[in-house]
């Protein structure tokens, strides 16, 4: 699939306050730092269009992408950002949950991970949580470019396994890079996979 429009709507501190147009909704998650910002920006061709911040955990709103006027690409808040206060943490938790266990136009939440580090506690109780609430998600692995060829099936697996512990059958997964693209047009693919079943559904 190749994305010719990607246009800005709305960002909105509320969950409930997004809109309801009826279109799929992609939403991109994933712990502050992890190149979520960069790798929209690949994915759409927009060097600007998700703001990329030298300050870690700055994306504090739901942030709404309409693409090819056919599907919704969501830039959600990262999650676990320690320098954040205890106040602002648990504003920012209720209003993730809120928006990936209700949000009806949700048709995959992409969680992302860092490949170059070793699993995370954070991320695994993560997609554990919204596994276990039924969130269609999908894994993608960020930051390929940043790890030897050689370590990077390796350091993908760890996480798998790590994963495997809790998970009869792995959600859809994708090593991907923002500096040289690896990965982005496999992940597109699937969106435009998934959003052809279901205009045939």
């Amino acid at each position: 699939m190749k994305i010719n429009t990607a246009e800005f709507v709305i960002s909105n501190s509320r969950a409930d306050a997004c809109p309801h147009h009826g279109k799929p909704e992609y939403a991109f998650i994933g712990r502050s730092n992890v190149g979520k910002s960069s790798l929209i920006n690949r994915l759409t061709g927009r060097k600007g269009l998700a703001k990329t911040s030298a300050t870690p955990g700055k994306t504090l709103l739901i942030n709404h992408f309409l693409i090819n006027g056919d599907w919704y690409l969501v830039d959600l808040p990262g999650y676990g950002y320690a320098k954040r206060g205890k106040r602002e943490q648990e504003k920012l938790r209720k209003l993730i949950d809120y928006y990936v266990t209700t949000r009806e136009e949700l048709t995959c939440l992409f969680v992302l991970v860092d490949s170059r580090i070793p699993p995370q506690p954070i991320d695994l109780e993560f997609i554990r949580n919204v596994g276990e609430q039924g969130v269609p998600l999908a894994i993608v692995f960020t930051k390929a470019d940043g790890v030897r060829k050689s370590q990077l099936n390796p350091s993908v697996e760890r996480f798998l396994d790590a994963l495997r512990a809790a998970w009869e059958e792995l959600p859809p997964y994708f090593v991907t890079s923002s500096s040289n693209g690896q990965g982005t047009d496999t992940l597109l693919d699937y969106i435009d996979s998934v959003n052809k079943s279901l205009r045939e559904a």
